[in-house]
């Protein structure tokens, strides 16, 4: 009985071998993970920057006027949401930049309101 209880289980040293193993493939995965994590963002942030100037095009071209926010895109029916800035998570946080003539509407651009330089340097707010 005593020669089969020592057979059984794992020693406390297998188990650090294990431990560490995880602990080192896990340095190298982690820091991949945030930074896919990252460009996903960024590419998340590139496309719904192009979709709402591509609207505001299309709002204009159907109206002869820029739409005076956001939401008037979502009453139309040119877009069904105001689309989530992915950097601040949020739909609220989106800069909106008028036109040169005020008489033409409120919006006439779109940046992004979140602080903070994307992974090649530039602002997220020059966008």
């Amino acid at each position: 009985m005593d020669r089969r209880r020592r057979t059984s289980g794992f020693t406390l040293i297998e188990l650090l071998v294990v431990m560490a193993v995880i602990a080192t493939l896990l340095t190298l995965a982690v820091p991949r993970y945030f930074a896919s994590m990252e460009k996903s963002r960024e590419a998340v942030l590139h496309a719904n920057l192009a979709l709402m100037r591509q609207t505001l095009d299309k709002y204009y071209g159907d109206t002869g006027r820029y739409p005076d926010a956001l939401d008037e895109l979502v009453a139309a029916r040119y877009l069904r949401s105001v689309p989530t800035d992915p950097i601040t998570d949020s739909d609220a946080t989106w800069v909106v930049v008028p036109p040169p003539q005020p008489e033409l509407g409120g919006v006439y651009d779109v940046r992004s309101g979140a602080d903070g330089r994307a992974r090649d340097g530039s602002a997220y707010a020059e966008w």
